[in-house]
């Protein structure tokens, strides 16, 4: 097991601030096991509603929940949205008596409704699966992150056979059970086409047209498709940035997996040869680096860069009024090329980091330097400003 004690003083911090915090995030990505760190499972507040029992409890939620006190947890909370307004009248008591982690399998409808019934009154904290600060160091343990993805149950596998056959009935999972309970009545199938679809575009510019070309769906359908699994968590949607530079900037998103480990098992990927062999290597280790920037870094906004002249930045990130380029290339020896010069200039960057997979530190020219990806774990997201500079205060999370 890997403790996560980052994870657990963030929710904890977010409890005494707000009177509701959700706690959201993909399946099995370790929800559960931080709120029972909270508050032991047999604990009265402690509601697990895949759990008939506790199901049967909140038949009468107003009078199972009003006399509570202390921390009051509900795990799998989207499967019953009507408690949102009674969770609203309890949290606008005075004084507060109990206050409130709820937890929720990446469904958008719980976002939906404590966006409308809670605002103002919840915070959200959106986990993902183990990081690099989380692994460790070792370039063993980063390659099998990077292979396996950071979802616990992959991760800890006692063997790859154990980790793919896992991460295959993930998907499964997500597709023929979750799904449905959300009200989603996409086939099971033609999600998973599409699923595997942007396995094959991870990293690319989102083409809708071809997307529902090749699934025969008009392009709002395919669009819809992407944002149903934009919002289980399981793809990002990258914005492209916005500028008067005087050059054709591309508007449409880019896409990524979110998680290496499934984007290797919709790609097929039986074994690391099988990985390191494909022609999407270079994107995988894209992905991989970006989605452990955003989630040390925590900027306040995150962007790509692009002109239809080819020049391009794989990641904007603004973090306390300062503009910050990050570029991630897999190979052993980044060299500084006409686009970093160009994203300097034309974007105003305070620095620019290269991240690789080597072990070295260098520079490239002003402000621009070579960073280790290994860094990452050691350092967290200062090691992207600088030896020796002060790195902006991370934000806090977003209240609803």
């Amino acid at each position: 097991m890997i403790n996560r004690p980052s994870w657990l003083a963030e929710i904890r911090s977010a409890l005494t601030r707000s009177r509701i915090t959700a706690l959201v995030g993909p399946r099995q990505a370790g929800k559960t096991t931080l709120a029972r760190q909270i508050l032991r499972a047999e604990a009265p507040g402690y509601f697990d509603l895949e759990n008939p029992t506790d199901l049967a409890r909140l038949d009468e939620p107003m009078t199972a929940l009003a006399s509570l006190r202390g921390i009051v947890v509900i795990d799998e909370v989207q499967r019953r949205p009507d408690l949102f307004p009674v969770l609203r009248v309890l949290a606008d008591r005075r004084p507060l008596p109990a206050r409130f982690l709820i937890l929720g399998s990446a469904s958008p409808d719980l976002l939906r409704q404590s966006s409308e019934t809670l605002a103002g009154r919840i915070e959200v904290v959106t986990l993902a699966g183990f990081g690099v600060d989380e692994v460790g160091t070792a370039a063993a343990a980063v390659r099998r992150l990077w292979r396996r993805g950071g979802l616990p149950p992959s991760y800890l596998a006692r063997s790859e056979r154990a980790s793919l056959v896992w991460r295959q009935q993930f998907i499964r999972t997500i597709l023929e059970r979750d799904l449905p309970e959300l009200g989603i009545t996409i086939p099971a199938t033609t999600l998973q086409r599409f699923w595997t679809m942007l396995a094959h575009y991870h990293g690319c510019i989102w083409n809708a047209a071809e997307a529902a070309r090749s699934l025969g769906v008009s392009e709002p359908t395919a669009r819809r498709y992407l944002d149903i699994l934009t919002g289980l968590f399981m793809v990002r949607q990258l914005q492209p940035w916005h500028e008067n530079l005087k050059k054709r900037q591309v508007k449409a998103p880019k896409v990524y997996l979110r998680d290496s480990g499934l984007l290797h098992a919709l790609l097929g990927h039986a074994s690391e040869r099988d990985m390191l062999a494909h022609p999407k290597i270079g994107a995988s280790w894209e992905g991989l680096v970006i989605e452990e920037i955003l989630r040390l870094a925590r900027p306040e906004a995150a962007y790509f860069c692009a002109t239809h002249t080819g020049a391009e930045l794989d990641l904007l990130l603004f973090v306390r009024g300062r503009r910050l380029g990050v570029e991630v290339k897999f190979q052993d020896a980044p060299r500084l090329t006409p686009s970093m010069r160009s994203a300097l200039k034309d974007l105003g960057l305070a620095r620019l980091a290269v991240l690789y997979p080597g072990e070295r530190r260098y520079t490239l020219g002003p402000r621009v330097e070579v960073v280790p990806f290994a860094e990452l774990s050691a350092r967290g997201a200062r090691a992207l400003y600088g030896a020796g500079a002060r790195p902006p205060r991370p934000r806090r999370r977003n209240r609803a």
